[in-house]
């Protein structure tokens, strides 16, 4: 299994980068993966962060957009702020979750 070294932490990753073990994640790592994607992280980012893993942790899957939206309360529009090229699909990766089912 691929592993690479975020902020002193190695972590197992899948092919895209993904992270394989979530208790391998912390916010030095959040704070390494999203600069990574060119994404300094601040307040409005760790509120999606932590709504990610709270509805990881209910559902067992990453929410989508939709769902973002309507219960996070998270408008579309901001997330591509935080989040641009993919919103979802980098936001996984920096909250340390598998690449959501709907992201190509």
């Amino acid at each position: 299994m691929p592993q690479k070294t975020i902020n002193g932490t190695t972590i197992d990753v899948n092919e895209e980068g993904f992270m394989t073990d979530h208790s391998q994640w912390n916010r030095e790592v959040a704070a390494g993966l999203a600069a990574e994607e060119g994404i300094t992280l601040a307040g409005e980012h760790w509120k999606v962060l932590e709504f990610i893993a709270a509805d990881y942790g209910e559902k067992g899957v990453v929410p989508g957009m939709r769902r973002m939206n309507k219960v996070g309360g998270i408008a579309t529009k901001d997330l591509y702020t935080l989040f641009p090229d993919g919103p979802i699909k980098k936001a996984a990766k920096i909250a340390g979750f598998p690449k959501p089912a709907s992201c190509v």
